[in-house]
């Protein structure tokens, strides 16, 4: 898969958008993860660049090209699930990242605020999930938090199969998200 080849790909889920409304739907599981990344206006803006860049999904360990930086409704990305995002961060890409599992989803909405910043993204066919996932950087009188949120079902028979192993490997890529996120924005 290329991501070229995105552009004719349909959703693989129906509730489109409803990270932003924190509606999970029925039959979904929903995982958010919020964690204070720092303080101050410098942070702030470092966390939204590397976030609107897709600079942490990379550094995260997952390989990532999109047709639109940053994010905007409608851009297309194309992520590749191996050994770098179960394992640890990777500077370079991989070849196990570059012939991994295709990850193909496309932006469903964004906030562009003074103290919010972010998108979501939903998967489209071809994804090994169903569902929506949503990042975003805001700024708390009590400091920058990101948080991390998303519903989501299996879509493949692998995924299925995996059951709670899966749930379990989407929250511990919030949490690499989340680490990668701080570093990139604290440094």
């Amino acid at each position: 898969m290329r991501l070229e080849d995105l552009a004719g790909l349909r959703f693989n889920y129906d509730a489109v958008g409803s990270t932003r409304y924190d509606e999970t739907p029925q039959g979904y599981h929903r995982l958010e993860y919020r964690e204070r990344i720092g303080v101050g206006d410098e942070v702030f803006r470092r966390a939204g660049e590397a976030l609107l860049g897709w600079r942490m999904h990379r550094a995260a360990g997952l390989p990532m090209t999109a047709t639109d930086t940053p994010p905007a409704i409608g851009t297309n990305s194309l992520g590749r699930l191996g050994a770098g995002m179960l394992v640890g961060r990777l500077r370079t890409l991989s070849p196990v990242g570059l012939l991994g599992l295709p990850v193909p989803c496309r932006v469903v909405w964004t906030v562009d605020e003074p103290d919010r910043t972010g998108f979501a993204y939903g998967t489209l066919e071809g994804h090994p999930a169903s569902g929506e996932e949503s990042f975003v950087v805001t700024r708390d009188p009590d400091g920058i938090h990101f948080t991390v949120r998303a519903y989501s079902r299996p879509a493949t028979w692998y995924t299925r199969l995996g059951g709670p192993a899966t749930r379990k490997a989407q929250h511990l890529a919030a949490r690499r998200y989340t680490q990668t996120l701080r570093r990139l924005a604290t440094r």
